[in-house]
């Protein structure tokens, strides 16, 4: 080996060599498909924020057998769903493998319980409310938690690819859980064929979003991306509309004619709209009509109007 130079020239005395550190491996690039061109640009604004967060887990067991990896290293999580409505569209569902579902052995009879217990078959536990409590994350469990298989995270191309006349929701920052699981549970109403979700600084799908989703996250194909703008050019290569909801546009949902096109509709973040950069990639944008003293909707009703008035005009056509 060669000696050890310093930078005037001589040699280091009786100074061991250092080790050098392992060689790190590099990260594998994902292929980027081309596409084809898109078109010009604009986007929209949105509504208010409540804060809401999934409460603490209180206590744990071997019955409830819990991931042991963080939670932020799950590729699109939704393991853990409380509620009857949406535990019970899980089980319908048949999306993913259900691990347990637990139930309350003091819940009064109901139809939508005794449901659940048939759908679970082996999988369903019967338990004290205690242990429903310490294995809760929510306050409204309704005495019924399931813990499944995460929700299958698509190849955001998918969500193009799949559908001849894709209807897909953007959601450029939606921090509120409530507001997520709102704008998921009607998009599913609305006919949305696909959801792009922000890795970074978005709510994910946690409990909550799940319980408010009720049941919504069973059937709609979603995506993570590592950024918004960045999907958006590449959803426009695809030759689809990119459509952003934006309180200061001049053009309302009957100035819209690419409604029945291959579309992205983009809702931007609680009190502040989209960002600048996902603005800038908007084909389109409109805004809904405000007739009284409030200026604007918070985004989870903002984002209702929106869909189901792109809904209509597709169902037209």
């Amino acid at each position: 080996m060669a000696a050890r130079v310093n930078p005037s020239g001589k040699r280091s005395a009786k100074k061991p060599a250092a080790k050098k550190p392992a060689p790190k491996l590099p990260m594998p690039k994902q292929s980027l498909l081309k596409k084809p061109a898109a078109k010009p640009g604009n986007s929209p604004k949105s509504a208010n924020s409540e804060a809401t967060s999934d409460r603490a887990h209180r206590g744990s067991g071997n019955d409830f057998n819990r991931s042991s990896s963080p939670r932020s290293a799950l590729p699109l999580d939704g393991e853990q769903v409380e509620g009857r409505r949406a535990v019970r569209e899980l089980l319908v569902a048949g999306r993913r493998k259900v691990k347990a579902v637990f139930v309350s052995n003091e819940l009064d009879p109901s139809d939508i319980v005794d449901e659940i217990k048939m759908l679970a078959g082996s999988s369903l536990r019967m338990v004290a409310a205690e242990r429903i409590f310490e294995v809760s994350r929510t306050e409204s469990h309704q005495g019924v938690v399931a813990q499944a298989e995460p929700i299958p995270n698509l190849e955001m191309l998918q969500l193009v690819r799949d559908h001849e006349r894709p209807f897909i929701i953007a959601l450029d920052g939606i921090t509120d859980p409530g507001n997520l699981g709102a704008i998921l549970r009607t998009a599913e109403t609305a006919g949305v064929t696909g959801v792009l979700l922000p890795r970074k600084r978005s709510a994910q799908l946690s409990p909550t979003v799940a319980k408010a989703a009720a049941g919504a996250i069973e059937y709609l194909p979603i995506a993570l991306t590592s950024g918004i703008p960045g999907a958006l050019d590449r959803l426009s290569r695809e030759r689809v509309w990119i459509v952003g909801l934006d309180g200061d546009a001049t053009k309302t949902f009957d100035d819209l004619e690419v409604a029945d096109e291959p579309l992205v509709l983009v809702f931007g973040a609680e009190g502040k709209g989209l960002s600048p950069l996902t603005k800038k990639r908007c084909d389109v944008l409109v805004k809904i009509p405000m007739y009284g003293n409030v200026e604007s909707m918070n985004v989870s009703a903002a984002a209702a109007v929106a869909m189901h008035e792109i809904a209509k005009k597709r169902l037209r056509k």
